[in-house]
């Protein structure tokens, strides 16, 4: 009886939390399949990538590190990259550490799926007063997981077997990166202060791509967009509020014209 009523539990937590991952896996299992691809076209087997999405589970981490594999083996240099590419983790992560308390097992796991979509899930779902707050977050996050490294692993089987040259496959990242920042630029929610992020990581990426050149100029890039951002938080700020008020009083005067 007390076993058909944990299944219960578990269930009903699984059924609130599927239709919340299912955009997930449209985003998931096609961009997991772009790296699988990407590995295998590269000469790698399947089970790297189906293992390094399983294990890493950061995404353009595990893109990054095609390279890393390829290149002269610089363990510092891949340790400060990873570091810094995935930052943000350490900010959104001390912020939910709350809500995993007192989740026991669980909670170790929480803290290594955790990943952007599945913060934003977490983060922001009402969840119903009869489904186990630790089941929800536990079934949010292997979902997502479990979508990447299907995706990942389809994709190091076609990779490896595709009949067509792949040159320019490794472009996909760099797009990848490239619609985020148009959405950033473009947003509605960004207004002025998206476009100084967005010029700040220009700016420093270009100058050091001069000063230290294309191989060596990632991670210095990095750590000078952080400490800009630092110190212009403040500024940053002060835009966010102003483009809220902005946005007040365009919708109070659009329900005036009404």
């Amino acid at each position: 009886m007390e076993r058909q009523q944990r299944r219960g539990v578990r269930l009903k937590a699984l059924r609130a939390a599927f239709p919340l991952t299912v955009p997930i896996a449209l985003g998931f299992l096609f961009l997991g399949c772009s790296y699988g691809m990407l590995m295998g076209t590269k000469g790698f087997s399947f089970v790297w990538p189906m293992c390094m999405s399983a294990f890493i589970f950061a995404g353009s981490m595990e893109f990054v590190t095609v390279n890393l594999l390829l290149s002269a083996f610089n363990p510092l240099a891949a340790f400060l990259l990873a570091l810094m590419v995935n930052a943000r983790h350490l900010f959104y992560g001390l912020s939910m550490l709350g809500r995993f308390r007192g989740l026991g097992w669980k909670r170790p796991y929480l803290i290594f799926g955790m990943c952007d979509e599945t913060f934003a899930i977490n983060s922001s779902a009402r969840i119903p007063a009869d489904v186990d707050r630790g089941w929800f977050y536990l079934w949010v996050t292997a979902l997502n997981q479990s979508y990447w490294v299907v995706g990942a692993t389809l994709g190091g089987v076609i990779g490896a077997n595709l009949p067509f040259d792949t040159d320019g496959l490794e472009f996909v990242l760099t797009a990848l990166f490239l619609v985020i920042f148009l959405d950033q630029w473009l947003g509605e929610g960004a207004g002025r202060r998206g476009h100084v992020s967005a010029v700040v990581g220009v700016l420093a990426s270009v100058a050091c791509l001069m000063a230290f050149g294309p191989d060596d100029f990632m991670i210095p890039a990095l750590i000078v967009m952080i400490v800009l951002f630092l110190v212009l938080r403040p500024r940053l700020d002060d835009l966010h509020e102003d483009d809220a008020v902005a946005a007040d009083a365009a919708g109070d005067g659009k329900e005036a014209t009404r």
